[in-house]
């Protein structure tokens, strides 16, 4: 209901000279499946799919792509020309394009990941296909952390820890949690928050973040929200329904602008 990607696809398929309809659907949790095979039954081309659907999505597709089923969620569905759905995942692929953006640094970087959700499946293998020197997983749950950390471990250095277990130096913390959504925040300890670290925060608004207020208050110099994350991955899926590549910086200044961040 508040999702910005009405806004972004249509500026995307402005600046490609794309004909294309970009609208929101909001169905109940136990209705999803219906909807989605309303939409392609009533025409749709391809969707967007966002939390809490992004696994349920996975399992209702014909054909996935590699990233997403390494993931093990789906958030873009394209229709192909022969009738097939297809499940691909693009988080990952826009949240390190838009860390690139900010100048972050991955090679070699200690990185720390909040969250064992399906926002943090999808960022794994992109963030690990950068080459930091460590990857570390937190999450509430312990289980699920160490689950993934299993899952993911051939694709370079990467551990589960619990929120007490954290030390050491990280060079990047990555918020893939939605505590910001309900004004949380993840019980990180403010010791591991130095003037050097980048803090990001898959989440965004008008204002900081409760976790990028946080983090700022603790001396973090560089934060970023998601809202770049956002406009990338959608370029992202834009390419994987129409073949072209759009723009995004422009998009992204429009959004700021739209939300009334500039």
């Amino acid at each position: 209901r508040h999702s910005k990607s009405p806004f972004i696809h249509t500026l995307f398929a402005r600046q490609t000279q794309q004909a294309l309809e970009y609208g929101l659907a909001e169905p109940a949790v136990d209705e999803f499946a219906t909807a989605l095979c309303a939409f392609f039954a009533e025409g749709g081309k391809g969707c967007n799919v966002t939390v809490p659907f992004k696994e349920q999505a996975f399992t209702l597709v014909d054909r996935l792509s590699p990233r997403a089923k390494r993931a093990g969620a789906v958030n873009t569905i394209k229709l192909t020309d022969d009738g097939v759905l297809l499940g691909d995942n693009t988080d990952g692929a826009g949240l390190v394009a838009d860390l690139k953006a900010h100048g972050a640094s991955l090679a070699d970087s200690r990185i720390l990941l909040l969250g064992a959700g399906g926002a943090a499946r999808g960022a794994l293998a992109p963030l690990l296909a950068e080459g930091p020197s460590e990857l570390v997983i937190a999450n509430r749950t312990q289980a699920k952390a160490e689950q993934l950390a299993a899952e993911f471990q051939d694709l370079g250095a990467i551990v589960a820890q619990t929120y007490e277990q954290l030390s050491g130096r990280f060079d990047l913390v990555i918020n893939s949690t939605s505590a910001s959504l309900q004004g949380d925040l993840p019980p990180l300890s403010p010791a591991l928050i130095h003037g050097e670290i980048a803090i990001y925060d898959m989440m965004y608004g008008a204002a900081d973040t409760p976790f990028i207020a946080w983090a700022k208050r603790h001396g973090a110099r560089q934060t970023m929200d998601g809202l770049g994350m956002l406009v990338e991955q959608a370029a992202e899926a834009f390419t994987v329904w129409r073949g072209i590549r759009p723009g995004t910086k422009q998009v992204l200044r429009e959004l700021k602008r739209n939300l009334g961040i500039l």
